[in-house]
């Protein structure tokens, strides 16, 4: 287990939202569930959390009750190679949930992804101000992000 994972709080539905990361991501594993025992709040036997992996990354799924919420403060940022890569994380996240802009989606269950491509960040950051400018004007009119008309903006074409 890596030192530090991000822990997702569910509402009773962490085993639905589990299955349903593990059907999106290629390289995805369930490293083992905890379930309830008879000191802990919730039924014995049920599902108290899963230890998951995708992409090699570690993610706790809790069952923890309705106390708390998922916002947009806290993504899971995908980095993608193509736009067939950004498309299929896209249409398979999106399902259920909500486009945001940016790149941005909120599934279903509340969490909030961000699919871009991973050269963005580079172009974004590029010591020429004019090709990061583009980049960034052109990424702020999209919803989900379109790699070709990315790059085209940073060379300026």
């Amino acid at each position: 287990m890596n030192k530090i994972s991000p822990c997702l709080w569910f509402d009773g539905n962490a085993q639905e939202a589990v299955d349903f990361y593990l059907s999106v991501f290629k390289d995805a594993r369930m490293v083992e569930t905890m379930l309830h025992n008879e000191a802990s709040p919730g039924t014995p036997g049920s599902v108290l959390a899963i230890l998951f992996q995708l992409e090699g990354e570690d993610i706790m799924a809790l069952n923890g009750g309705p106390e708390f919420k998922f916002t947009p403060a806290l993504s899971l940022f995908v980095k993608c190679d193509s736009q067939t890569e950004i498309d299929r994380y896209w249409d398979k996240l999106l399902e259920g949930g909500q486009a945001m802009a940016c790149g941005w989606l909120t599934d279903r269950f509340g969490v909030t992804w961000q699919i871009a491509p991973r050269k963005l960040l580079k172009m974004l950051q590029d010591p020429d101000p004019d090709k990061a400018n583009r980049t960034m004007t052109s990424m702020r009119t999209m919803v989900k992000l379109d790699l070709d008309e990315l790059e085209r903006a940073y060379r300026g074409a």
